[in-house]
């Protein structure tokens, strides 16, 4: 199962969207856009988020953007009243309690009252056109969401910390591309997605998820298809080092495992080719930490039962061991390849399973800071 979501599942939905036919862009119709961010504590970003969507090539009689605090501490409020001097598209929301992004996300959407639902986060940056671009695939009812590309910087990675991020995305992109031919799109990219207003669905506030994850698969439980457009071009910044991502993933990694119970429909659904998708890149990379020590504990007791059995436990303990010194590596500020990336696989896969028994102790919270930026 580990080869086949990470090997096989790729090359096979990529082979799938050959066959798969992509609706025509409307290239006339520009439909009316409410674009939501909730920001906590982020005075450093905010100022030029605002402007960057102020810049987008849209007709803004058509657009709204409704900005939510979140109980910041720092300058994010001032900095957000100043600004709605100057843009009278856009409508603030001072929350003087922390929250969580997901009661911040309702709020702001009982107040949107556009045709087009566009979500993004205080530390993403568009480009020109890629509003234009993305909701060009809003062509027929049955398409209730599209998703952009996020391209990850790692700009701010010091060139010895093993973030080994961007790469990894980079593979998750041509997945999501794939997917989103299909009309399957298994998560969305939290910096860029769009939803029609009557598909989308209120955050649950009294246990954690991962919202944009939760936004995507209600859409798909609803029967309507979720697109990726790969023009659609929005820009991130990774983590400046690997504390701050194995963070990251902890965080998602325990939000992730609460949204299975919601969407139990989609596990044996009657749109097969959703159900593999949803198995293949998520369910079983959720449990992978668990596969992984289950199939090094079974091939060790298999050692001597073949030749086959004793290369498969070598390959183990080699990759292993590549990824150990990947680890003292980074400890001392070197960063080589070969064994970055061991590092990084077998560190998210820890982070997975942190995750997994915060998930399972209730341990996870709805409030989280952001990243540092």
């Amino acid at each position: 199962m580990t080869v086949h979501s990470y090997l096989f599942y790729p090359l096979i939905i990529y082979v799938i969207s050959k066959f798969c036919k992509e609706p025509n862009k409307s290239k006339e119709k520009y439909p009316s856009v409410s674009i939501l961010i909730s920001a906590f504590n982020e005075e450093k970003v905010i100022e030029n988020r605002i402007k960057n969507i102020s810049g987008l090539s849209y007709d803004f009689d058509k657009i709204e953007v409704l900005v939510g605090s979140d109980g910041s501490k720092d300058r994010t409020a001032e900095i957000l009243k100043q600004l709605k001097l100057k843009y009278n598209w856009l409508s603030i929301y001072i929350f003087e309690e922390q929250r969580g992004k997901a009661a911040v996300l309702n709020d702001l959407l009982l107040n949107a009252n556009n045709e087009i639902i566009l979500f993004t986060d205080a530390n993403t940056e568009f480009d020109k056109d890629s509003l234009k671009i993305l909701v060009q695939k809003f062509t027929t009812d049955d398409i209730g969401g599209v998703c952009g590309r996020l391209i990850l910087s790692d700009r701010l990675v010091p060139s010895n910390e093993s973030v080994e991020e961007k790469k990894y995305w980079v593979y998750e992109t041509f997945i999501k591309n794939a997917e989103g031919k299909c009309g399957v799109l298994i998560g969305s990219n939290g910096g860029i997605f769009a939803i029609r207003k009557k598909y989308v669905s209120e955050i649950p506030i009294n246990k954690p998820v991962t919202d944009d994850l939760y936004l995507t698969l209600s859409v798909l439980s609803q029967g309507k298809k979720f697109l990726y457009e790969y023009n659609a071009k929005a820009y991130e910044d990774v983590g400046k080092n690997v504390s701050i991502e194995f963070s990251r993933k902890i965080r998602f990694a325990a939000t992730n495992f609460q949204i299975i119970p919601f969407f139990k429909s989609l596990l044996f659904n009657r749109n097969l080719l959703l159900s593999y998708a949803y198995w293949s890149h998520k369910i079983i990379r959720w449990f992978l930490p668990v596969l992984l020590i289950f199939i090094f504990i079974l091939n060790w007791f298999m050692y001597d039962y073949g030749e086959i059995y004793r290369i498969i436990f070598n390959l183990q303990l080699a990759f292993y061991s590549f990824a150990l010194i990947g680890f003292f590596l980074h400890r001392i500020k070197v960063r080589i390849n070969v064994f970055a990336l061991p590092f990084f696989f077998v560190m998210s896969n820890i982070a997975l399973a942190i995750g997994f028994i915060k998930f399972l102790l209730k341990k996870h919270t709805i409030i989280w800071n952001s990243t540092e930026r």
